[in-house]
């Protein structure tokens, strides 16, 4: 299983205090079925910066510390970019980490609202080759109110992310039933662990795909589940969650 939004990465970030919690965070991961984490620290949050090349060296240093200590674990690097107008000029300075060196760049918005520019961001970045994926859009004040936001994003080209973590309800009731109904509207793609820590951060991922699967069957944990894997490989994913799935009603959308 492949985690997409993970922070992993030791003391960069509001995720793992030290390497002694990066070592503990990834024994999780594996007991939870994970082989592959996307390291994907903050960046441009108005509280830290970790540009690509740092990524890339905490990165390294991590691997070679999950294989002395015998962790089944492997981990790329990304980045959870705040979106920003300068977001395509860092990129070509070098100092914004898509996933695993793909297309594929994780964006986040504020909790509280979708910035105005963020349509003829998207395009340009999207001229420039590279395809934007909205993080945890569950829990943005701005989308919950009004889903057409997101799915005027979705129709041009974005993809999007849940947290396990929503879909296991440990945001609330309303963030887990918005979420699920993200999955019923083909409304997002992925689902990972954003996970910070062992505690009140944690991966949830396993329980995240058992109630999809029971819930929804097979056919769409085998789609999300490889989906994650297409985006680490660069390739193009599914955007359409099995008909049977799928309501053809969303809070008055389409």
């Amino acid at each position: 299983m492949v985690d997409l939004h993970c922070h992993i990465l030791p003391q960069v970030d509001d995720g793992a205090r030290d390497l002694a919690e990066s070592i503990e965070m990834a024994r999780k991961a594996v007991e939870q079925g994970i082989t592959t984490i996307v390291a994907t620290p903050h960046h441009l949050n108005n509280q830290y910066e970790n540009p690509k090349q740092t990524i890339i060296g905490e990165v390294e240093k991590l691997n070679q510390v999950f294989q002395a200590e015998k962790i089944d674990l492997k981990v790329l690097p990304g980045q959870e970019v705040r979106l920003h107008g300068e977001l395509l000029e860092g990129y070509e300075l070098g100092e914004i980490m898509p996933v695993n060196h793909s297309q594929y760049v994780l964006v986040e918005f504020s909790s509280s609202h979708v910035p105005r520019y963020t349509d003829k961001l998207f395009f340009d970045m999207q001229l420039n080759g590279l395809t934007p994926i909205i993080v945890h859009p569950e829990r943005n004040q701005q989308i919950v109110e009004q889903p057409e936001v997101l799915y005027q994003l979705v129709k041009k080209g974005a993809l999007t992310q849940i947290t396990a973590a929503s879909v296991c309800g440990d945001f609330g009731k309303k963030i887990k039933g918005f979420s699920l109904q993200l999955i019923e509207a083909s409304l997002t793609h992925f689902i990972a662990s954003d996970a910070h820590n062992t505690g009140n951060r944690n991966f949830k991922m396993k329980e995240a795909y058992s109630l999809i699967q029971e819930k929804y069957g097979n056919e769409l944990v085998y789609m999300l589940k490889e989906n994650a894997e297409l985006v680490i490989a660069g390739q193009h994913v599914y955007k359409e969650i099995p008909e049977r799935v799928k309501k053809k009603k969303f809070l008055g959308i389409f």
